[in-house]
């Protein structure tokens, strides 16, 4: 069957939908991002585009610092209310309804109800057109307790994070494997036979 082709386009999807929470000159701020992603594991970085026009990219530009919220089902409404509305207009923490925290590395909010946050000190500033991508080292990981267990092991999957995909959002679901799944099914198989 023959393929239907389009011009180009962003369609590397699913993609994480964040809240990025910034603070410059007592000012604070929260939007909501889907380009942002790993950059690097040693030192930890990551990144996040951001339009030039954006409340946001002035205050994370001058500050040098923001913090990337993961976001879990309960604060979906809140993804999608802070990524429609501008904090020019409105102060988005109230009239979504968000608890802040203090980070504890950066000078910069933290969304309470995140069950992880990525303090990030932005070490350069890529201008790329539509948007600017923003290189981040991340300078802390603050987690919520209930996704630790016992032996303090990290459970992510506890966190009922959710996605977003070509305009709508999707909570994760069924876990299908784990990392070397797929090479360790084979190796079973091949000693079994």
């Amino acid at each position: 069957m023959e393929r239907t082709i389009w011009k180009p386009g962003n369609m590397l999807y699913p993609v994480p939908p964040v809240l990025v929470t910034c603070r410059c000159d007592g000012q604070d701020n929260v939007f909501t991002a889907a380009w942002t992603g790993t950059v690097c594991s040693e030192p930890p970085m990551c990144y996040v585009s951001i339009r030039k026009e954006r409340h946001s990219h002035d205050m994370i530009e001058k500050s040098g610092v923001f913090v990337i919220n993961l976001p879990c089902r309960k604060l979906a409404r809140a993804v999608d209310y802070c990524g429609v509305k501008s904090g020019r207009d409105e102060n988005k923490f109230e009239t979504a309804h968000l608890a802040v925290q203090e980070a504890v590395k950066i000078d910069a909010p933290c969304l309470a109800e995140s069950p992880v946050c990525l303090e990030c000190r932005v070490t350069e500033v890529l201008h790329l057109g539509s948007h600017d991508m923003f290189l981040a080292k991340i300078e802390s990981v603050d987690i919520d307790p209930s996704l630790l267990d016992e032996k303090g092991r990290f459970h992510l999957e506890k966190a009922d994070l959710i996605s977003y995909s070509h305009g709508t959002y999707y909570t994760l679901g069924q876990a299908i494997g784990t990392f070397g799944w797929s090479v360790k099914k084979a190796h079973r198989k091949q000693r079994k036979k």
